[in-house]
């Protein structure tokens, strides 16, 4: 059997974007270890006032008291507005920056006690894809020092040695390994992605973190890059913690999908079961703004449209968070903040409407 025939045997709900197929492959819900568990995660950024005697007068609460736990070989999903947290979420998973408080457990060990020589060692198992593959590319390096960098760093490898696997990682995403004496302005953003995915499997991870990888790029190039991730997580055995902004996408490629806002999980469930049944009013009106490719069902559905704005991480409300744009809430809103709770196995939500 052709070989893409025999990979066309693993994908599920064949799905196209702007012409380009994208495969799904999605893991069971069963006999799942846990690779990651974060516990109580914080990350509070200070706001200091005064020039000469400074003084911190108060903090942004990007990541306030989180917990979830992610399984060895699933893509979490990680979604919510601009500024709700996901990508300081992500960064101090792998401790980018620092936690204020909490625990990140890798196989076990805190990455949050971690210093020095042994949180480096570690870093070797976590990685991550950024946002803007033109930003995240040094100009001044040609793709070879780009992608051999972390071998450098880690002191694996002689000089040929790296340059042979550099050669062999451009092949694994495509590229031509004869572009390795190039310089990231050659390339498009499609290709420059494709370089941060090399470099971020140079040191041969099992855990990378996805910053919304997709975003920069134009839709006919999206769907060629989410083909490309999905088929390294079933070669590699990777795990994804997958930060997007398309919820679509979001739905087809992950296992598992968290929503954040304002700093807080408020919702957490198995793909499919959030897409079709979600709980939270938070991620009612989410869905609601997803386009759904039927003119008839698109013209006769409700909208639902949040009104005011984002309120400040510095200042969050009393009681839930999302009490001064929920359109349900009640006195215990604007007291109690609610707790998150498993109301169905594996679905979890923190809201006093649903509890």
């Amino acid at each position: 059997m052709p070989t893409a025939l025999c990979l066309m045997a693993f994908y599920k709900r064949p799905m196209t974007l702007a012409g380009q197929p994208v495969t799904s492959t999605k893991v069971s819900s069963s006999d799942r270890e846990v690779l990651v568990s974060v516990r109580n995660l914080k990350k509070y950024f200070p706001i200091k006032k005064g020039f000469i005697f400074s003084r911190e007068a108060a903090y942004v609460k990007a990541v306030d008291n989180i917990s979830f736990d992610i399984y060895r070989g699933e893509t979490l999903g990680l979604v919510g507005e601009s500024g709700c947290g996901k990508s300081t979420t992500g960064r101090t998973i792998l401790q980018l920056h620092r936690a204020t408080e909490g625990h990140v457990f890798y196989e076990g060990e805190d990455l949050v006690q971690m210093r020095g020589n042994r949180l480096r060692e570690m870093r070797r198992k976590i990685q991550i894809i950024f946002q803007d593959p033109y930003a995240s590319l040094n100009p001044r390096m040609t793709i070879e020092r780009i992608v051999s960098e972390p071998l450098l760093v880690h002191g694996i490898g002689d000089t040929n040695s790296r340059r042979k696997r550099v050669a062999e990682l451009l092949e694994l995403v495509g590229l031509n390994p004869y572009f390795a004496d190039r310089y990231p302005h050659e390339f498009s953003g499609g290709q420059r992605q494709r370089i941060g995915i090399a470099r971020a499997l140079a040191l041969d991870p099992d855990f990378i973190v996805a910053d919304e990888p997709i975003s920069a790029l134009d839709v006919s190039i999206q769907a060629q890059v989410v083909n490309l991730m999905q088929q390294l997580q079933q070669d590699l055995g990777l795990t994804y913690l997958f930060i997007a902004h398309d919820l679509s996408m979001v739905r087809h490629i992950c296992d598992r999908v968290a929503v954040m806002y304002l700093g807080k999980i408020v919702e957490l469930a198995e793909s499919e079961e959030l897409y079709t049944n979600p709980l939270h009013p938070y991620t009612q009106a989410l869905l609601s703004a997803v386009p759904v490719p039927d003119p008839e069902v698109e013209e006769n559905r409700q909208r639902i449209i949040l009104k005011g704005d984002l309120p400040s991480p510095a200042n969050p409300p009393i009681g839930c968070n999302f009490n001064t744009r929920c359109p349900v809430a009640v006195d215990a809103c604007f007291e109690i903040e609610p707790e998150l709770v498993e109301v169905k196995p594996g679905h979890w939500v923190a809201c006093h409407r649903v509890v």
